[in-house]
């Protein structure tokens, strides 16, 4: 499995609750969120440098800004992804993310991993402490942050509270566990 390195906690403590000592996880730099135009090319050439090393790849990513280019790039190649155009929609399922979407549009969403890695992610990856002034630039339109727990880490919990109110924002806890990206991962990895 070839892994965005945001959901490797997850993807490791996944395989191993289901004994599914088969799969191999290696991950790319989580960081590449911030400039979604390189998944693609990262995603390509650590394909190319598995090639011939594992019966059969699958890459757990979403689209995740990549317009489309990550599909492109899997279907060239006949591997299969995550379903979804982010994360969220996979780490909250499907039907929780979209009722989260709908009842309030301007949310920002943090995962366990952002939660940990938010001054490195968030605030140094978007200027803002070399520039925050920009905050309002970036978060002005957001209503709240929406906290969708992997684990029920109470310091987790804290530290994203301390986050919304960094930006600004309402803070709206989601706890979600493993089970919809385990549901996402069990068709293809039980196989």
């Amino acid at each position: 499995m070839l892994a965005c390195g945001a959901i490797a906690r997850e993807l490791v403590r996944i395989r191993d609750a289901n004994c599914w000592s088969h799969v191999s996880v290696q991950c790319l730099p989580a960081a590449l969120h911030n400039t979604p135009d390189a998944i693609p090319d990262a995603v390509e050439a650590s394909l190319d440098r598995l090639q011939g090393a594992y019966d059969r790849v699958f890459v757990a990513y979403a689209d995740c800004g990549t317009g489309g280019r990550l599909d492109r790039v899997l279907e060239r190649r006949g591997i299969e992804r995550l379903p979804g155009a982010h994360c969220y929609a996979f780490l909250a399922g499907g039907a929780v993310f979209d009722a989260l979407a709908r009842e309030e549009p301007g949310s920002f969403y943090l995962t366990d991993f952002l939660v940990r890695h938010f001054d490195r992610l968030v605030v140094e990856g978007l200027g803002l402490d070399r520039h925050p002034q920009l905050l309002q630039r970036y978060f002005g339109n957001y209503r709240r942050v929406v906290y969708l727990a992997q684990t029920e880490d109470e310091e987790l919990q804290r530290r994203a509270r301390a986050q919304a109110r960094r930006l600004g924002l309402e803070y709206c806890y989601r706890y979600c566990g493993d089970r919809p990206l385990e549901a996402a991962l069990r068709p293809v990895l039980e196989a």
